[in-house]
């Protein structure tokens, strides 16, 4: 079995709850959604199909335990779901980057969701698989919303609450645009919102730079 693959990295996690942590990247090529502030548009054509052999081959050269499956959108290519299971039988912790429009209903169990929910400004609110917050388990998944405006809060707001993601989910993270012109309202307001959020910067791009392929 194979997968087409746009890059694979080792790096440290610049996101989430594990933020920090040394990691091992395996970028898929392809996704079908296109937020306006899509940060990895590199992603959406080309690759190299690459079997799940060779994949390992290079994961294994890292020599690191934490794997993360990203892209575009991961869950788009059908042969990542047994790509993951046999991960997760070689003793990896694997993380599973998705942007929420693909169910993460087939992804085995022993993986972690880091779900991103689009808010309006992404131009994708609309394609949301509001299934995927019923899964959400809290002993695993995180939940994300990248904020470009303070509608976009008062959206996230709205849906953190009607799902209850504070209980859901492991972490409910709060992330502004990279390069918001001024986080300070988004970031006391988070304060001030009384809710269990974990304001998340980008710690790769302030780091490497914007233009770093990482995640």
């Amino acid at each position: 079995m194979e997968l087409r693959i746009t890059e694979i990295f080792l790096s440290i996690q610049g996101e989430s709850s594990h933020a920090g942590r040394p990691c091992a990247f395996v970028r898929l090529t392809g996704c079908p959604m296109r937020c306006v502030w899509c940060d990895s548009e590199y992603t959406f054509t080309g690759g190299e199909k690459m079997p799940f052999e060779d994949i390992f081959a290079k994961l294994e050269e890292f020599g690191c335990d934490l794997v993360e499956v990203t892209g575009g959108e991961p869950l788009a290519q059908k042969n990542v779901f047994p790509f993951i299971i046999q991960l997760c039988d070689r003793g990896y912790e694997v993380l599973i980057e998705t942007g929420g429009y693909m169910s993460t209903e087939p992804v085995d169990e022993r993986a972690s969701i880091i779900l991103d929910v689009k808010c309006p400004a992404s131009g994708e609110a609309e394609r949301n698989h509001w299934p995927n917050l019923e899964r959400l388990r809290p002993e695993k998944d995180e939940v994300k919303f990248v904020i470009a405006d303070m509608a976009d809060w008062d959206f996230a707001k709205t849906v953190i609450t009607d799902y209850h993601l504070e209980n859901r989910a492991k972490e409910v993270l709060i992330s502004p645009v990279f390069g918001m012109a001024d986080m300070i309202p988004l970031a006391e307001a988070v304060a001030s919102s009384g809710l269990k959020v974990r304001f998340n910067l980008q710690l790769h791009k302030y780091i490497w730079g914007p233009n770093v392929h990482g995640v």
